[in-house]
């Protein structure tokens, strides 16, 4: 009862200083709300990125020889460059002596052409893939109309394309484009299938490219490319089941040193890409956008702490005589301590409730402008509250312990 009492004598000393109230709010709010908000927006492009970077399932993994994660200096770069390809003979090899796989297929890649049909014609900013069949369930991208292009394509080098969703829209838009003849770099193809739709949050190229049979591809482009340098093949790699991807990726990198001559003690000349890996490195590199954020609010939420403080010790020099009374009747200095900490802390956390949903709604702005999916962290709402618990009750304690220790008398004197 005396919680009741105390909480609503708190509430009503807030509420008789409005003005003083809310002046002391648009800190905490500010404060509670760069924090928020920045963890929100970072969450909104995590969350999006970790689903478009699952385009590999949770049971495959890609060989590459260019590096997953990019270049962080020209070094680098230079030494990946200097990399043998990996050539369609290692596919071969770890179709025959890695165990527990499912599915093994090669992607050759292209970019900048153009699509037509009856002259209709896309930007050039299509890309070209020469793979096999396993592509489409390796990639989880299926196909929604039509075929998949087959082994038999693959074997007899057929001029046949599985078009993207968008490319399908654009140049057939009122027929079924199966069975048509489209020019893809000049060079015609019968369309066997078409993509199902993928849209992307940050303008991928999911819908504008044209699958081919790698051996077309071969044969039409080479294995050298415009850059002078070998092209080097994509080997997709399916494992059995989730649990044994370990297992055939360690046997995979015994395969490919043991194709590529490695000695023991040389380093690998290839990289692995899986969707767990790069969604692994994307956390690493926001860490550190989340705890400058975190600082950045945490410093906010300090001075507008100092704020509290002041505005709290001008309280309590209002509310002498008040105090003076309350103890002439009985009240403890514990009771008289207790309400002005809660004061402080119901400030905050009113505070709090603004800024969390004020960063919510400004952490999924993008989301109205995008394809980017909005997203509601709630644990950090839960985090922000805390905090602002902790900043009232830290510096509220000084106002608060002074007016607890105000001598009655001294009290009911004071004008």
């Amino acid at each position: 009862m005396i919680f009741f009492d105390t909480f609503s004598m708190s509430l009503s000393a807030l509420v008789s200083n409005k003005l003083r109230s809310v002046l002391t709010l648009v800190g905490v709010t500010a404060g509670v709300a760069s924090i928020i908000a920045v963890m929100t927006a970072i969450s909104v492009v995590q969350k999006t990125m970790e689903k478009e970077m699952s385009v590999l399932g949770a049971q495959t993994f890609q060989v590459q020889k260019w590096p997953a994660g990019g270049f962080r200096s020209d070094a680098e770069r230079i030494k990946a460059r200097s990399r043998p390809p990996i050539t369609l003979a290692n596919a071969e090899a770890i179709r025959e002596q890695v165990k527990g796989i499912d599915l093994v297929g090669c992607e050759l890649w292209d970019f900048g052409f153009t699509a037509q049909y009856h002259g209709v014609s896309t930007n050039p900013n299509i890309s070209i893939c020469g793979g096999t069949p396993e592509y489409a369930p390796n990639n989880t991208h299926p196909v929604g109309i039509g075929r998949n292009i087959s082994e038999m394509d693959v074997r007899t080098a057929r001029n046949v394309a599985v078009i993207g969703y968008a490319i399908g829209q654009k140049l057939f838009p009122f027929v079924d484009p199966i069975g048509r003849d489209v020019l893809v770099d000049g060079r015609k193809y019968e369309v066997v299938g078409v993509f199902d739709e993928k849209k992307s949050a940050f303008g991928g190229g999911f819908d504008n490219y044209v699958l081919i049979p790698v051996t077309s591809f071969v044969k039409t482009y080479g294995m050298v490319g415009r850059d002078g340098y070998p092209r080097s093949v994509n080997i997709t790699v399916r494992a059995q089941s989730p649990d044994r991807l370990a297992d055939v990726m360690d046997q995979t990198r015994r395969v490919i040193r043991h194709e590529r001559k490695l000695k023991p003690n040389q380093e690998d000349n290839f990289d692995f890409f899986s969707s767990s890996s790069l969604i692994t490195q994307f956390n690493k590199m926001s860490r550190s956008i989340k705890l400058a954020a975190f600082i950045l609010g945490i410093i906010a939420l300090v001075v507008a702490g100092i704020g509290i403080m002041n505005i709290m010790l001008v309280a309590v020099t209002e509310r002498t005589r008040e105090i003076g009374i309350r103890k002439a009747l009985g009240a403890r200095p514990t009771l008289i301590l207790f309400q002005f900490l809660l004061e402080a802390v119901i400030l905050c956390n009113i505070g709090g409730i603004f800024g969390v949903l004020t960063g919510f709604g400004l952490g999924n702005v993008m989301t109205i402008f995008s394809h980017f999916q909005a997203n509601v962290p709630l644990p950090w709402a839960v985090i922000g509250l805390l905090f602002c618990t902790a900043v009232g009750v830290a510096f509220g304690l000084l106002p608060a312990v002074r007016a607890a220790r105000l001598h009655p008398i001294e009290a009911l004197r004071y004008e």
